[in-house]
């Protein structure tokens, strides 16, 4: 077995382990949280009720009721009877509340109703969120070389670029299409399926939501009535995944070109080369059995003088 469809083996062993994870931690929400919300829905119901049998309203009754109702709407449970028909626990909702946690986003629309609940979140998010940024991180050492260093060189071979220049413009090109991929189409999506968000409200979201920012006054999929309502949650979460895995590449590659320009050693600054090294992802390991001659040839392969890269960059 080569080395590199080993690496890409481990890394898909790890999406799959990220998966399990997500759903094993949504099926926990769900059993701990939904019973409380039914409870609470229910008392809610009950005092809506007893508020609509008062004979005469006073000032106090009026912010009794008050209170409770906001109280409930800070965990995300109304006391409207379009939002009281849905759950903020099904498997869907949980599902993506468990991502919006370990990716740091955390839009903070729901939250754990319960002490169990609680304490739960405690440990997932202490497994989850490194747990995440080592999943990130290994995408993104296999996408570096597609994306980064073959373009680069192409700049170089074929169009004849000083490597400076190379860099600057992959860079360029790079951030634009990030920008429609990740950002206007997305928004110009968002826009059309949310009725009340405008483009720049879409706009906005996707912003907030890939720089892990989460302010939560713009969330997908809440309006009661909506349609397909998990099929629509679970690509949301595809969507954060792997906007976030981009932005991180975007990090990446900005590095690698202060690199080049020196404004890494200017400021003191940690290299990129001195962080890890992107010509051997994370996830390559060399066999215990590999003979010297292997070993010699591994070496020369990566010495950074017989390849194109930032590193290799002096001028």
């Amino acid at each position: 077995m080569s080395t590199a469809f080993r690496s890409c083996f481990v890394l898909s062993g790890f999406i799959l382990a990220y998966i399990t994870y997500l759903i094993l931690g949504a099926l926990v929400f769900s059993a701990i949280e939904r019973p409380v919300e039914e409870t609470l829905k229910s008392d809610l119901n009950s005092l809506k009720a007893e508020f609509l049998n008062l004979s005469c309203i006073n000032a106090t009754a009026l912010e009794v009721f008050l209170e409770r109702v906001l109280k409930a709407n800070k965990y995300g449970v109304s006391i409207l009877e379009n939002a009281s028909l849905r759950t903020n626990w099904d498997l869907a909702s949980s599902l993506f509340f468990a991502n919006t946690m370990v990716t740091t986003v955390g839009y903070g629309h729901t939250t754990p109703l319960s002490d169990a609940g609680k304490a739960f979140s405690i440990m997932y998010a202490l497994i989850g969120v490194p747990f995440t940024m080592l999943v990130l991180t290994a995408c993104v050492q296999r996408l570096m070389h597609p994306l980064t260093y073959g373009p680069i060189s192409m700049c170089q071979q074929r169009a004849g670029l000083h490597p400076r220049a190379a860099g600057v413009v992959h860079f360029i090109v790079l951030m634009v299409l990030v920008v429609l991929g990740f950002f206007v189409i997305p928004a110009l999506v968002f826009s059309a399926i949310e009725e009340s968000w405008s483009f720049l409200d879409a706009f906005y979201f996707c912003f907030i939501s890939l720089c892990t920012i989460g302010l939560g006054d713009f969330v997908p999929a809440e309006k009661p009535g909506q349609r397909l309502r998990a099929l629509y949650k679970i690509s949301v979460m595809v969507y954060l995944f792997v906007g976030l895995m981009v932005m991180f590449l975007v990090l990446r590659t900005f590095h690698k070109l202060a690199d080049v320009y020196g404004w890494t050693a200017y400021f003191q600054l940690p290299s990129c080369e001195e962080e890890d090294e992107d010509k051997e992802p994370i996830l390559d390991r060399k066999p215990d059995d590999e003979s010297p001659e292997a070993e010699k040839a591994s070496i020369k392969q990566r010495d950074p003088s017989s390849q194109v890269s930032y590193n290799s960059i002096n001028g």
